[in-house]
């Protein structure tokens, strides 16, 4: 699979550029991201202090589950009162930039994944959870265990996008993340069953530490009781629900899992990625029927590049 970048491209290059050394400049540049969340470059003060500013839809809700603590924990010393019109700002003198070309890097790669960790909290407080209980699950056999620890934690819900969620859940064994999908038109029900599908028969062949991933247009059970939650009668909304295993969960694992399960929702928006991706499959699958069409003549190749050409019957 072609699989999206964590962080934000244009601020990465932004800041690439404005830390190498290069003449101060004056900027006020607006960026968009997925799940419309926009970042304002500028410099309001001086050409050499860099204000970046970032508005989340579900701020608020993320604050609820730590986010203030999560974005404190990364650029703490560079925080300030929030830009009007957005929810967290930082400030970058470049005249007092880390002396360490590595440390730069550093800097810019976690303020290119503002977004990424401003959406963390939920999961690290889930993550969190779930560790809390598998511990105290381990004090009793699974005959015994309290209908508390079974139950598992609360239903953390972030609304991300119009009309679609991410719902997190701690359990004793295991993390469910939950995504509300809507479907608009018929041919994006069909094709996002068919790239669903993809997902869980991917886990079959080749991916068995994968985490398992289900579909159904239905709330799941996890759901049960969460306000609000639409049932799709006409295939409208779909509900895909990834669950995550203690091996996905390792302290060392975390950071990579939290990013990898962030992208997933802009990853299935991008349909030529996710279109080449199945068409690929197709391919293989003709192939398979078809054995002749594995033998395949060399053409001379062009600038240096071997072409190959499927010999037709």
């Amino acid at each position: 699979m072609l699989l999206l970048d964590y962080h934000n491209v244009l601020i990465h290059s932004l800041l690439t550029e404005r830390f190498s050394g290069a003449a101060p400049v004056s900027i006020d540049q607006i960026v968009s991201d997925f799940d419309g969340v926009t970042f304002h470059v500028s410099t309001p003060e001086t050409k050499s202090k860099i204000l970046i500013s970032i508005a989340v839809r579900c701020f608020r809700e993320l604050v609820q589950y730590g986010a203030e603590g999560v974005l404190k924990r990364e650029y703490g010393p560079y925080i300030v009162s929030p830009e009007p019109g957005y929810d967290f700002s930082i400030l970058i003198d470049l005249d007092d930039l880390p002396a360490e070309q590595e440390a730069r890097d550093q800097l810019i790669m976690s303020i290119a994944l503002m977004k990424r960790n401003a959406m963390a909290s939920p999961f690290e407080r889930g993550f969190e959870e779930f560790q809390k209980l598998e511990e105290e699950s381990n004090k009793y056999s699974l005959e015994a265990l309290p209908q508390q620890l079974k139950d598992g934690g609360e239903v953390m819900t972030v609304h991300y996008r119009d009309e679609e969620a991410i719902f997190i859940k701690a359990g004793y064994d295991c993390v469910t993340v939950i995504f509300s999908t809507i479907f608009r038109d018929e041919t994006d029900r069909i094709f996002g069953k068919v790239f669903l599908q993809e997902f869980a028969d991917v886990r079959r062949r080749a991916i068995q530490n994968a985490p398992q991933v289900l579909f159904r247009n239905d709330p799941p059970l996890e759901l049960q009781g969460i306000p609000g939650l639409k049932d799709s009668r006409n295939g409208e909304v779909g509900y895909i629900t990834f669950v995550l295993y203690p091996r996905h969960l390792l302290p060392q694992k975390r950071a990579e899992t939290i990013s990898h399960i962030q992208t997933f929702r802009d990853y299935f928006t991008t349909y030529q990625a996710s279109k080449a991706y199945i068409h690929t499959r197709m391919r293989n699958f003709l192939t398979v029927r078809d054995p002749k069409m594995k033998k395949r003549s060399e053409r001379p190749p062009v600038e240096g590049r071997s072409v190959s050409r499927v010999r037709e019957n």
